[in-house]
């Protein structure tokens, strides 16, 4: 519904109202002639957080718009790719998705140059701490870098897997991935393992020590979290049941996953900016939006789309709009803490962009045909793919630090 402001009578009516109002209904009219990159997000009214990284530009609002060259990397130049990422190798038939190139309002955002990254970390260290969307990150990044070298050694300083090194000799540069989907210390209370929709303790106010154990001495930590608070999760507190979202326990005060989120990204921020000798900057990687269609994620949902989309057509809205706004606001919290400590907190801001890209995840490519898996892959994102811009904003942000 187009709102029309109301308008007094008078010797401006002419001049004022009725001008506007005919702007308007041309503007209805030539909408369906706008090419769509163009109506593409820009500055959304319902992103309320603005970045502060440049006063003068923002590379987190924007449009995307065509670009025609080819990909950083493929799946023949990437040993990095996992399988369910892989959209090619398993026949994705179209390209147009990797065709896309972010534009800032009031600026460019450059094209990635490895080896301007590597200069900038050198002799530096950055780990990934998050679920699989961190991970996804992590590997279109090693992609990137393969243009320039791979990492020589993987180091194993720690037994427990769900923290993983490798190491960049010529350049002295750790990347690690951290295992942690709920940033805080999680048992699965399901004896025969895994399950979609298991019942998890959640101890909201113990930070995982698959990744806070290790992380104390890295100069830049990214930090991200999501999707996994949708399932059923029992709340600790000092040892404590404090309540759940989705339990089905009588017994058990009924907590949203927004309580659980909020506490969990307090306590990971708490944890960073207690550690003794943690001296890095944080950047928190915003909520990755998810993109079913024609159903549930169980229940038929797929993605199929393979061109952008209009912000008019998607937008953050339900629960991942509120869990954007948890996380921002944690993250502001932590900034002013930490600035009082003298610790860097950033925000890596890449939920206005990636919610109009539903054309990116694999779907039903990140497997073979024949294996009959039923549940569309519509979260992660294909490599290459539209996630390769997060590392395009990163190194945007990596150079203003070094400035």
């Amino acid at each position: 519904m187009i709102h029309v402001p109301e308008f007094h009578l008078g010797k401006n009516f002419l001049d004022n109202g009725m001008t506007k109002l005919l702007i308007t209904l041309v503007l209805i009219i030539l909408a369906p002639m706008i090419p769509l990159y163009i109506l593409n997000i820009s500055s959304p009214i319902w992103l309320p957080y603005k970045s502060s990284e440049s006063r003068k530009c923002d590379i987190f609002r924007g449009t995307w718009i065509s670009y025609h060259n080819m990909p950083y990397y493929n799946n023949a130049t990437c040993r990095e790719i996992f399988d369910q990422q892989n959209c090619m190798k398993f026949g994705r038939p179209d390209t147009d998705f990797m065709k896309w190139k972010w534009k800032p309002d009031k600026c460019e955002l450059p094209r990635f140059e490895a080896e301007q990254f590597l200069e900038l970390v050198r002799g530096k260290s950055m780990a990934f701490v998050g679920d699989s969307l961190g991970r996804n990150q992590m590997q279109s990044l090693q992609c990137l870098l393969a243009r320039v070298v791979y990492p020589e050694d993987i180091i194993s300083y720690t037994e427990d897997k769900r923290f993983k090194r490798w190491f960049y000799v010529n350049y002295n540069f750790t990347l690690a991935s951290s295992w942690a989907p709920h940033l805080v210390r999680t048992i699965d209370t399901d004896p025969n393992g895994p399950t979609n929709d298991r019942l998890l303790n959640l101890y909201l106010d113990e930070a995982d020590d698959a990744w806070a154990a290790q992380i104390e001495t890295y100069d830049y930590v990214i930090i991200s979290a999501g999707r996994w608070f949708y399932g059923p999760q029992v709340f600790y507190e000092n040892g404590k049941v404090v309540g759940c979202h989705r339990c089905l326990k009588s017994t058990i005060k009924n907590l949203t996953m927004f309580y659980g989120y909020r506490k969990a990204f307090r306590t990971s921020f708490k944890t960073l900016l207690s550690l003794a000798r943690f001296s890095g900057v944080t950047f928190l990687r915003t909520l990755s939006p998810a993109h079913f269609e024609n159903g549930e994620w169980n229940k038929g949902g797929n993605c199929v789309r393979t061109q952008p989309v209009s912000n008019g057509e998607m937008k953050l809205e339900g629960g991942d709009l509120e869990l954007y706004l948890t996380q921002v606001k944690e993250f502001r919290r932590a900034k002013r803490e930490g600035k009082r400590r003298g610790l860097d907190f950033r925000l890596l801001d890449i939920s206005a962009a990636m919610v109009v890209r539903p054309d990116g995840h694999p779907n039903h490519y990140g497997h073979w045909p024949h294996q009959n898996v039923t549940i569309a892959d519509c979260v992660h994102w294909c490599l290459p793919g539209p996630i390769d811009t997060w590392n395009e904003l990163l190194l945007q942000m990596l150079k203003r630090e070094r400035h």
